[in-house]
């Protein structure tokens, strides 16, 4: 009797962790900001609160239905900004071209209260790609290489300073592997874990498990050796389980080998839903408190969901965005071209 009830227990469990599923059908998008500008980097603050990082120097904060901008100038040009991310008490804007820049703002219930110049980084070869803080203190971002690695600056005072790892600390990169600024989801932070991802000749995954210190790098079975081939996406749920996502951004509707999943922390990767849609997407994130069973991915030819980890797709919307950020299971930011939208999904 004993043993059947165990049974009985142990069925219970597993049943419960397998309905942990949303099992999305629609979604409800409303657009919240509308300019003339690329947004590719947002960070939500809350269910009607996001900050933007966009192309022509444009820095914002959507608070419900007030718009609170800023134009950032550098010299006589407009900076284009991709990498955004937030602290307590900091937002942090990259630009990607010569010259690389890094701005920490502060700001205090809702406004800014001074903006600084923290990084500046010339050189023909200077791209940065993303930003990332692991807490209050230590960040991260990534670049193309200047050299023969990746582009990587740390700071380990909550980004007023930031120091950049030597190659010699690195793994090498092959000429033409670099990193897509795409949406601002080339990098992914779990705890102590780093997880940066490349495309072009090579689709590879670079991590450290102690915030920058050592690197080990991964091979993928992901579509690469062209320019515009690779992973432009990767999100981690935990130090072992995480979704890479890309393809090919010439031939979007292409679907081998774009998308593709780790339960070993990104050591090995297995192809998910290969040759059936959808194709290229640059953005991709797991649907908070589902366990990993939702995954969602946006590109500009719309929003792909799965409630089975990758198994299987469908579309929820043809409307295109760059970059998606979840605020709850059922809400989350999404930015594009000329706008920002608020995606309920039911």
């Amino acid at each position: 009797m004993r043993n059947f009830l165990l049974l009985i227990s142990l069925f219970f469990i597993i049943s419960c962790k397998n309905t942990s599923s949303k099992n999305f059908s629609i979604v409800n998008i409303e657009r919240v900001f509308t300019d003339s500008l690329s947004i590719r980097a947002i960070k939500p603050m809350g269910i009607d609160k996001v900050w933007f990082a966009a192309n022509n120097g444009r820095v914002g904060l959507i608070d419900g239905k007030i718009s609170k901008l800023a134009t950032i100038k550098y010299e006589d040009s407009l900076v284009n900004f991709r990498a955004l991310a937030t602290t307590k008490e900091a937002v942090f804007v990259m630009s990607i071209e010569n010259p690389g820049l890094l701005y920490k703002i502060g700001f205090k219930n809702n406004e800014a209260t001074n903006i600084e110049k923290v990084y500046e980084e010339r050189g023909k070869k200077v791209f940065y790609d993303a930003i990332a803080f692991w807490d209050d203190k230590e960040g991260i971002a990534v670049g193309d290489a200047t050299e023969n690695c990746l582009s990587i600056i740390i700071t380990r005072d909550s980004g007023s300073t930031w120091k950049k790892i030597p190659c010699e600390n690195l793994p090498k990169i092959e000429k033409g592997e670099a990193a897509f600024a795409a949406s601002n989801s080339n990098i992914s932070v779990y705890k102590n874990h780093v997880w940066i991802v490349t495309g072009g000749k090579r689709a590879r995954v670079f991590h450290s498990s102690d915030r920058g210190n050592t690197w080990e790098v991964f091979e993928t079975p992901f579509i690469q050796g062209k320019s515009m081939t690779g992973i432009y996406s990767v999100d981690f749920l935990d130090e072992k389980t995480g979704v890479i996502f890309g393809g090919d951004w010439k031939q979007k509707e292409f679907n081998e080998g774009n998308k593709a999943i780790t339960n070993d922390g990104g050591k090995t990767w297995n192809l998910l839903s290969n040759g059936k849609a959808p194709g290229y997407r640059s953005s991709v994130k797991f649907v908070p408190g589902t366990q990993g069973n939702d995954i969602v991915a946006v590109g500009s030819l719309g929003i792909s969901y799965s409630n089975n980890r990758g198994k299987s797709w469908q579309e929820l919307s043809d409307e295109g965005f760059y970059a998606i950020e979840f605020v709850n299971d059922t809400l989350a930011f999404a930015s594009g071209k000329n706008k920002i939208s608020r995606i309920i999904f039911k």
